[in-house]
């Protein structure tokens, strides 16, 4: 028997071994291609800079400083922040649209009028004023722009400005929720077609009853007036089941009397197994709500 192989054979051969290989470690280098992004390193801002449209754009700024420079009208578009220093700095009209910052120190330094749309902060100093007086526009841009922010200020302990970060969050996705469904704008139009409003309107309701009951985790003010509410309406059903409803005395009466059933202490009259159950499930509720507000308020110090 011939033990060489016809030469078709040797090639199928060839190819299933090191032709495949060949074409695989070939065709990631023709679709990976060397980018245009330049690392900066250890460098520092000697005078101020203005009109740079292009120039500081898709770079990756290592340990840069800057000291009591002005800033203006700067692109840096798509660039990475890693570590640096800009103490007493004035930023104005720069953008930084898709940049990242990573563990920088903004000491004293001012934003007015930049773009922040799909920035992200991570382990920054920075003052909680660029919260309001920078955050985009349009509401899903803000409302990413204020949780970017608010984890940052979790990661450096300012517990002051996550409560603002938090507000303005909340308050970006409140909007945000009510225009997914009620906004004719093309970008919600074109997002959410049709049939796609009806979870938006249901996750708005969920999010508006939640924010009035406890304002979303954040508010133990709302949450008190939620069990004032839940008192006027055990007085409200305890006069109109046992008292005079056309007597005023008997609903003030009812309403001394309330606390008592809302915390299970007293029962001035009996009550239907239902009626009890709302009560005792309020008193649950309302407990553990306030139980997860104040550990999130002291979590955070």
């Amino acid at each position: 028997m011939d033990e060489n192989p016809p030469a078709g054979t040797a090639g199928v051969e060839a190819l299933a071994t090191g032709g495949v290989a060949d074409i695989l470690q070939t065709k990631p280098r023709e679709a990976l291609l060397p980018g245009n992004r330049e690392v900066i390193t250890d460098l520092y801002v000697s005078r101020n800079v203005e009109n740079e449209p292009k120039d500081y754009a898709f770079k990756v700024y290592v340990r840069l400083n800057a000291k009591k420079q002005t800033l203006r009208k700067v692109s840096f578009q798509h660039s990475v922040f890693d570590a640096c220093y800009f103490n007493n700095c004035n930023f104005d009209s720069c953008d930084f649209t898709g940049c990242r910052f990573v563990g920088c120190n903004f000491h004293q330094s001012a934003f007015s009028g930049c773009k922040f749309e799909y920035a992200i902060f991570e382990r920054c100093q920075i003052d909680d004023d660029i919260l309001e007086r920078e955050a985009p526009r349009e509401e899903n841009l803000k409302m990413r722009f204020a949780r970017s922010l608010r984890m940052n200020f979790q990661q450096i302990g300012d517990a002051k400005a996550v409560n603002r970060a938090i507000s303005l969050e909340l308050e970006a996705t409140s909007r945000y929720l009510k225009m997914s469904w009620s906004s004719r704008e093309t970008y919600y139009r074109d997002k959410y077609p049709g049939w796609k409003k009806v979870p938006q309107f249901i996750k708005w309701l969920e999010f508006r009853a939640l924010d009035a009951i406890w304002g979303n985790g954040e508010n133990t003010l709302k949450l008190l007036r939620a069990i004032v509410v839940v008192h006027l309406l055990i007085a409200f059903y305890d006069t109109y089941q046992f008292g005079n409803p056309w007597d005023l005395t008997s609903y003030l009466a009812s309403l001394v009397a309330s606390p008592g059933v809302f915390f299970g202490i007293a029962t001035p009259h009996s009550y239907p197994i239902w009626f009890s159950s709302i009560v005792a499930a309020s008193r649950l509720v309302g407990f553990a709500f306030l139980t997860a507000i104040l550990v999130k308020r002291f979590g955070r110090r």
